[in-house]
């Protein structure tokens, strides 16, 4: 797929970290982009920059997802490109010991529920609405009616102790991306999902300097954290290559986690 301004986009947590690095990307070849985020202040700031627009979103919620995307269609018609980097963490063990009471404790399943509704349900609902839309566009001359890159983890493939919730929602994401892009290889609409490793984002930017340090050394090679401007570039990549279909890329220096 060619990128231009008669080509629109939607990126879901894309008022910031990974999502707004690849709203900038896209925007710099012209495309018109949408920016989902619940981030209303650093949203709207980020579309004015861009020329793009902001639609106030929980992934959560089909209401607000398909209100979102109304908006978004209606200021820059039907997209051709969904990116979904909205997502949530959070960590606990799967039982844990008191150390000084002994008391054992389960894991909130609250919390496990919301990271699965966030990150995997949330994820799909957006996938489907979009793709849907995408099926009522005519094919271009390369080939493509519109490409979908999702956003996992390397904790799909090796998730730290106090990660099970994380993990299994990003492995779901894993897991169901060949399924989907088999579903719409019809439809002419590609289908790839990025693994990052440890990132500088605003998440991580809260982090102690030496924490962040530690982190970094630990990559085998480059030997710092990976930039969100390299996501948005494999991003890119995945969108324009009409070859790439199906696939789930790690992008995280060759690290591989240790259970803590």
């Amino acid at each position: 797929m060619h990128l231009d301004s008669s080509i629109s986009a939607v990126v879901t947590g894309g008022a910031s970290g990974l999502g707004e690095a690849t709203a900038r990307r896209l925007a710099s070849h012209g495309v018109k982009v949408a920016l989902f985020d619940l981030n209303e202040e650093r949203g709207e700031a980020l579309a004015r920059e861009l020329g793009g627009v902001f639609c106030k979103v929980n992934v959560t919620s089909s209401e607000e997802v398909d209100a979102a995307f109304a908006k978004a269609r209606a200021a820059h018609g039907q997209e051709r490109i969904l990116v979904n980097c909205a997502g949530v963490g959070g960590g606990a063990k799967t039982v844990s010991r008191d150390k000084q009471t002994g008391e054992i404790k389960e894991y909130p399943l609250e919390n496990f529920e919301r990271i699965i509704q966030v990150n995997l349900i949330g994820t799909f609902r957006c996938i489907t609405k979009s793709a849907a839309g995408m099926l009522t566009l005519p094919v271009l001359e390369d080939g493509d009616r519109g490409a979908i890159v999702n956003t996992a983890s390397v904790a799909a493939e090796e998730g730290q102790i106090g990660q099970v919730a994380y993990t299994a929602s990003k492995a779901g994401i894993v897991g169901m991306t060949l399924t989907i892009a088999r579903d719409l290889s019809g439809e002419a609409i590609r289908v790839n999902t990025i693994l990052p490793g440890i990132f500088d984002t605003p998440l991580l930017g809260r982090a102690p300097e030496h924490v962040k340090a530690g982190l970094a050394a630990s990559v085998p090679f480059p030997r710092r954290l990976g930039q969100p401007e390299e996501f948005a570039q494999v991003a890119e990549t995945m969108i324009t290559c009409g070859y790439f279909n199906g696939e789930d890329v790690r992008l995280d220096g060759a690290i591989r986690m240790q259970p803590r």
